[in-house]
């Protein structure tokens, strides 16, 4: 999914008038975001503040519920089979210009975002869909696209290869629909203001300033609007620092805040009840695999691999309880056939060795044609934590190995555009998982998927991606995601570092918020303030 991790300096709505944590009357919860939204275009937002703002003011054919299971969105009935999927969706889904959403809403949606000129990050999670992948290379015409309105009320889809988790999909951000009115009104500068928006789902955005703040209404045309407890989501400020989130908290501004090591103490010491949520993602070293990149010979990134110990880095660094080492592609929370993936198919770790990483790192010397290696650019955010880390990497590299690893700190929107481009070496990175399948972390680093930002290219790894997705056998799946695990250790196209869980606290009388993996996180549809 997405990239979890976001930092910008704080920035405070001083226009505002001072928020309240929680209005039981008003029914009203104020919160701090870490960072403005790159976009709410559905068809081309990537990260996890879009995701968390569009699961509220959109919503797909599913969605899902309370305990992370997936229940009935704009459809309210659905068929799975090897060969497609059919969906009856709800007469009383609406607009929020109180026009219905139909199904030719989706198969605009999902057209538009295979097309070319969209240019989306996330087209590759359309590719089970029959023509998919050949329309976004400019072969095929949208229309061809494997998808059709059958009637206003239902929509049929036919798959390239079978894909048994498709009905998770349909609940991620990019498969929400699009009306092509709106869309063709406001042309490249839909989504990009509260009034070049049209929302279904159970909130609008009702104001955005940009880089200040944004606010959340009920939407009356909301199919469930009367079972919403939430009236108003006020996010006034923008913060990535946990310091600054923490004091808002503490001064009753702000209903939610998370905790780093620092502030875990005095949240125990002013006895808040300190939550725990694993949030699925993966946190990993990305490699630069364009021409003339030293990141691309192997031997190098073997070097590194041989002084990095995500045991240390998780418990001498972060610090942080629930915080996991990581040493796979596939986190713990991975499911497999009947336990976890990892369970199932432990991975082979690789100890910390400092003679075999200097071996390694004179293989690559001598093969890339150097001297010396000279300084190499390590992309990473701009959060205190980030900048901790970086300077952990920094200083193992240059102890163990003598290489200059210089720290270049990028706010969210910049980093994830340097990365984009390619200009990095090493890159400090995060993925949390879209859906609830292994493909959402195994074709991260196909060659066809575009958050494959260092450009990684193996045909092995393409081809047991491909044997995965083209397979409905739970055991064939399992075993190709299993050979491909052991190629990301052999070959280090990432180096995994740890995967993450957060601490946060909590306003007692907000309750029913719903933390999960999937569909936008923190989620407040079923939230309610207590008296």
């Amino acid at each position: 999914m997405l990239r979890c991790w976001v930092a910008v300096l704080l920035c405070l709505n001083s226009g505002a008038i001072q928020a309240q944590a929680v209005d039981a009357d008003a029914r009203r919860v104020s919160l701090a975001l870490a960072t403005e939204p790159p976009t709410l275009h559905s068809a081309r937002a990537t990260d996890t503040i879009a995701s968390f703002v569009l699961s509220h003011i959109m919503e797909g054919l599913l969605r899902y519920g309370a305990d992370g299971e997936l229940l009935g969105g704009v459809a309210e009935r659905w068929q799975l089979s090897e060969n497609g999927a059919r969906f009856w969706l709800r007469e009383d889904a609406r607009w929020s210009d109180g026009k219905a959403v139909t199904a030719e809403d989706f198969v605009f949606a999902w057209q538009y975002a295979l097309r070319p000129d969209t240019a989306s990050q996330y087209a590759f999670i359309f590719f089970p869909i029959k023509n998919a992948r050949a329309i976004n290379e400019g072969q095929l015409s949208p229309s061809a696209l494997g998808v059709r309105a059958v009637s206003p009320g239902e929509l049929h889809v036919e798959f390239e290869q079978p894909c048994p988790y498709f009905l998770s999909l349909t609940a991620f951000m990019s498969y929400m629909p699009l009306r092509s009115d709106a869309v063709a009104q406001w042309g490249r500068r839909y989504a990009a203001d509260a009034d070049k928006l049209l929302f279904n789902g159970p909130f609008v955005l009702d104001k955005w300033v940009h880089g200040a703040a944004l606010r959340l209404r009920r939407n009356p045309q909301y199919w469930d609007s009367a079972a919403l407890r939430i009236e108003q989501i006020d996010m006034p400020y923008i913060t990535a620092d946990p310091g600054a989130q923490f004091n808002l908290f503490r001064d009753g501004q702000i209903a939610l805040a998370s905790l780093d090591t620092g502030l875990l103490d005095e949240a125990v010491k002013r006895g808040y009840e300190i939550r725990h949520f694993h949030s699925g993602s993966l946190f990993f070293l990305e490699f630069n695999f364009r021409a003339g990149r030293i990141s691309a010979n192997r031997h190098f990134r073997k070097a590194i691999q041989y002084v990095l110990d995500p045991d240390a880095l998780v418990n001498k660094i972060i610090g942080l309880p629930g915080v996991l080492p990581a040493y796979s592609l596939f986190p713990v929370t991975v499911r497999g056939r009947q336990q976890s993936f990892r369970q199932e198919y432990p991975v082979s770790r690789i100890r910390p060795n400092l003679a075999v990483a200097r071996r390694h790192l004179e293989r690559a010397r001598q093969e890339l044609g150097l001297t010396d290696f000279p300084p190499l650019m390590l992309l990473a955010g701009d959060s205190p934590r980030a900048l901790q880390e970086a300077e952990y990497y920094q200083y193992l590299l240059k102890r163990g190995l003598g290489l200059d690893l210089r720290i270049d700190q990028q706010v969210f929107k910049q980093r994830l555009e340097k990365m984009r481009r390619g200009d990095f070496d090493i890159a400090a990175a995060a993925w949390g998982p879209d859906y609830d399948d292994i493909m959402t972390f195994a074709d991260l680093f196909a060659s066809w998927n575009d958050n494959n930002r260092g450009r990684y290219h193996n045909p092995e790894y393409d081809r047991l991606v491909s044997e995965a997705q083209h397979s409905a056998d739970p055991q064939r799946r399992f075993a190709a995601m299993a050979r491909l695990q052991d190629l990301v250790v052999d070959d280090v196209p990432i180096l995994p570092t740890y995967e993450n869980a957060m601490l946060y606290v909590q306003h007692p009388k907000l309750r029913g918020v719903r933390r999960s993996v999937f569909g936008g996180d923190p989620n407040f549809r079923d939230a309610w303030i207590e008296p």
